[in-house]
């Protein structure tokens, strides 16, 4: 049986990213703006993205942002204390996750790269299903009947 999926989740995690990547706003922007046309998707604004307090947060300075896309959304996440660089793409439609890795290393260089592929709401385009429902008959006042219907 060939089952379609709702989406697709494309999960990267980057190990000892090139020295400075991490800090730098102008890089992780731009990588947000060209990985979107690099995979075929639609933005629908411009990629946001903030700085984490690293007064209050050292251990979680860094860099974080998000691309919105009318398909659905491409997020990073950094750590510039220890190079280390996550990022997630999750899509309504199917993309080429070895052109994802590839605009990641030329980015960030980084030295070791861990991925996940997750094919998301696999019972979305399902017509027959095996979802229950349940029925109460309230005609007998003191003995309701529980009728169980299965599709």
């Amino acid at each position: 049986m060939n089952q379609k999926a709702f989406g697709y989740q494309l999960l990267l995690d980057l190990y000892g990213c090139k020295k400075g990547v991490c800090e730098d706003l102008s890089l992780c922007y731009q990588f947000l703006d060209d990985i979107v046309s690099a995979l075929g998707m639609e933005k629908q604004s411009p990629p946001s993205i903030f700085r984490s307090d690293a007064v209050r947060f050292p251990d979680k300075a860094g860099l974080s942002g998000w691309a919105p896309l009318i398909e659905s959304s491409i997020v990073i996440h950094t750590l510039s204390p220890t190079d280390f660089i996550s990022v997630d793409v999750y899509c309504c439609k199917k993309f080429a996750n070895s052109t994802a890795v590839d605009i990641c290393k030329k980015f960030f260089e980084p030295k070791k790269i861990d991925m996940q592929y997750i094919e998301r709401g696999m019972d979305y385009y399902k017509v027959d299903s095996t979802y229950h429902t349940l029925t109460v008959d309230k005609s007998e006042a003191d003995k309701p009947e529980v009728v169980i219907c299965q599709k």
